[in-house]
């Protein structure tokens, strides 16, 4: 792993949150993920929605598998410095479920538009061809 023993607080990794510079926590391990957005078989999307963020919870979530978790040790950065955490919301803190709300409210939408965006260009591509 490139950034075995480095020790990187969670303030260092909230500052990277775009597209073109995108890290992100899982289970107490910084991950630079920006090479990998286009390539997430979920979608950017997913990705983007806990840059700089810890996505532990969302990456357990997801059901990842074995080639996952291997695929991380590529994006690896370091360990979280624990002492610098931000305080821990709770599943029952208004903000923290406002922010899984939203969250989940993109990637319905997201994948919705996935779906749709298909059948209703056949639809226009068939009145069209009449």
């Amino acid at each position: 792993m490139v950034g075995a023993g480095k020790k990187i607080s969670y303030s260092e990794v909230s500052s990277h949150n775009t597209p073109n510079d995108c890290w992100v926590i899982i289970n107490a391990k910084a991950y630079n993920v920006t090479n990998f957005l286009s390539e997430h078989p979920g979608g950017d999307e997913v990705l983007l929605a806990a840059a700089g963020m810890d996505a532990s919870d969302e990456f357990e979530d997801a059901g990842h598998g074995s080639a996952a978790r291997l695929m991380l040790d590529e994006f690896y950065v370091g360990e979280i410095d624990q002492t610098t955490s931000p305080t821990k919301l709770t599943k029952n803190d208004p903000i923290k479920q406002h922010s899984n709300e939203q969250r989940m409210s993109t990637l319905v939408t997201v994948k919705l538009l996935l779906y749709i965006a298909p059948f209703a260009i056949l639809g226009i591509a068939s009145l069209y061809s009449l």
